[in-house]
């Protein structure tokens, strides 16, 4: 519901302030200031309904204003808002440990440490790891993406915008091939297979006995909703394994029950020894957290870990409310009736229309791959013009991929099905309009 063009005015006039006020590396999707959210809609300052398909980079997957998250998020704030857990104590982040050592894959002994981003997740990981092991090693994959701090940025494979100008980078960091079946140059049949080749090749080549971590999403976020090769996430967990290295699943953006599942990794049945989780933990605000296996966790020295907003109460306390939201398993469901719901609108335009390579994801972690048509060559400019034309339609949806050329959907898991449509209708008719 557009009562103007976006940016509206007062949009137009909250972006320059902005301009004078924030240096230009701070990018932005669309220019318009949100006055308030929730339900799968965005309204801006000039009255402007948008559809929401983004959920803030997966991050208001229960919604930007639900009541569970809200109310206790105003209860804790009554109480107090921050002591650091390293100083003085309090319940809400022991709660938060325990659902998550009870929720994620596994049933051995766990333990939880939280933090405020997923790129320091990924980090006290890594260190998680060293620690345990004794080795520096770290392999990551071809297309990842695991922060913008100076140890996930080695590890991130996209170097423009992430990494131009920002070196040298930490090192210590292998990369080996991530099982694409789409752009898989011996193709999709023997894609996990090969792939798996490819890693023990590294391993051969760097040193096992030197590694100290293999960290991999369970679906690829930034580089593209990258679904592996089915086996291919099995064969990791085993050669991981073999050699004595510390398994971690990057579930940033791909865990709390955005796929289907609670975690990425129930799809192959793969039990990680860490996992990292943030964006949809905290319901909007700033919680993140590594929970692995308690012989792995105890190996850090009491003081390794922490940070002074490293499970801020108020942030506990949202978490409590997403993972109240969870427990029947309604927004499991819905997350797979999204899916449903956008295959079957989008894979019929993929059959008519030869710039769509490929729809791909689970649950509400969707996407099309943009390409030349008779070509996998990657048609960015597309991306990005669909992508223009969704917003301008007031549809807000993400460009991502190695390539620039995938559009990636992130529906909350509240979203009304026919809000979803009317969205799904503006991207369909976005593509046959570009293409």
């Amino acid at each position: 519901m557009l009562r103007t063009a976006l940016p509206g005015p007062r949009s137009q006039a909250l972006q320059r302030r902005r301009e004078a006020a924030l240096p230009g590396g701070l990018g932005v999707t669309l220019p318009v200031f949100v006055e308030r959210a929730g339900g799968g809609v965005l309204v801006d300052v000039d009255g402007n309904h948008l559809i929401d398909l983004a959920s803030g980079i997966a991050v208001t997957s229960v919604g930007a204003s639900a009541p569970a998250v809200v109310s206790r998020v105003q209860e804790q704030a009554a109480r107090f808002t921050h002591t650091c857990f390293l100083v003085t104590e309090y319940d809400g982040y022991v709660e938060v440990a325990e659902r998550l050592n009870a929720l994620t894959p596994g049933d051995h002994a766990k333990r939880t440490a939280l933090f405020s981003t997923g790129a320091e997740a990924v980090e006290n990981a890594v260190k998680i790891a060293r620690a345990a092991t004794g080795r520096p090693g770290v392999v990551v994959f071809d297309h990842a993406y695991h922060g913008r701090s100076m140890m996930t940025l080695a590890m991130t494979a996209k170097e423009v915008p992430y990494k131009t100008g920002f070196g040298p980078l930490p090192g210590e960091v292998h990369r080996a091939p991530y099982a694409y079946p789409l752009r898989w140059p011996g193709g999709p049949e023997g894609c996990a297979e090969q792939a798996l080749a490819a890693l023990e090749e590294l391993l051969e080549r760097v040193g096992p006995e030197t590694v100290a971590a293999v960290v991999v999403e369970p679906v690829q976020g930034e580089g593209g909703f990258v679904v592996p090769a089915p086996g291919f996430l099995p064969g990791v967990r085993r050669i991981a394994r073999r050699y004595g290295i510390v398994l971690v699943a990057d579930e940033v953006q791909a865990g709390m029950g955005r796929t289907g599942t609670v975690f990425a990794s129930e799809h192959e049945g793969i039990v990680p020894d860490l996992v990292c989780t943030a964006k949809a933990l905290g319901g909007g605000l700033p919680l993140a957290a590594v929970t692995g296996r308690a012989e792995l966790m105890e190996a850090v020295r009491p003081g390794g870990l922490g940070g002074t907003y490293a499970g801020n109460p108020l942030a506990c306390a949202a978490a409590l409310g997403v993972f109240e939201m969870l427990a029947d398993g309604s927004l499991l469901e819905r997350a797979r009736r999204i899916e449903r719901l956008v295959r079957d609108r989008l894979e019929p335009l993929a059959a008519e229309c030869p710039a769509i390579a490929e729809v791909r994801g689970r649950g509400a972690m969707m996407a099309i791959e943009l390409v030349r048509p008779g070509t996998l060559e990657p048609d960015a400019e597309l991306a990005r013009a669909v992508a223009a034309r969704c917003h301008a339609e007031g549809v807000v949806a993400l460009v991502c991929g190695t390539y620039g050329n995938v559009i990636r959907l992130l529906p909350p898991l509240v979203i009304p099905e026919d809000l979803l449509a009317e969205g799904l209708d503006v991207l369909v008719a976005a593509v046959r309009s570009a293409s």
